[in-house]
């Protein structure tokens, strides 16, 4: 894989439910609503598991990921192709925060930062309905 090694770690408040972050990072019809200029297979299943492998991509670039774990407050992905690494998920009642590792010729940091602040706003206006 061509790319630089990347790390980064984020954590951040949320206006909401340890429910509504699990449901929008492990439901795909409600993950598609909130990131960032990445198109996902239309064919995907209601939830994710333990062992579901797909594709999106991010412009040009495919990543592909196999999910390695799904709990109630965790979500662990494998990637490969324009990312060589992992992405964690861990969240409870008022936070989320996310820790990516990979190889990529991406800049990870900035797109986890992105995806990040759009989760935060997409939260914010399903507790404002």
């Amino acid at each position: 894989m061509l790319g630089k090694f990347q790390q980064s770690k984020l954590r951040i408040e949320v206006e909401s439910s340890a429910t509504n972050i699990r449901d929008s990072l492990l439901h795909p019809s409600v993950t598609k609503r909130w990131v960032v200029a990445t198109s996902f297979p239309s064919e995907m299943p209601s939830e994710l598991t333990s062992g579901y492998e797909f594709t999106s991509k991010l412009g040009l670039v495919a990543i592909h990921h196999r999910v390695d774990v799904a709990t109630n407050n965790s979500l662990r992905l494998i990637l490969s192709q324009g990312i060589d690494g992992f992405h964690e998920w861990y969240w409870g009642e008022g936070w989320v925060q996310s820790r990516i590792e990979g190889i990529s010729l991406l800049p990870i940091a900035l797109g986890q930062t992105v995806n990040l602040l759009s989760l935060r706003q997409f939260l914010k206006r399903q507790v404002q309905r």
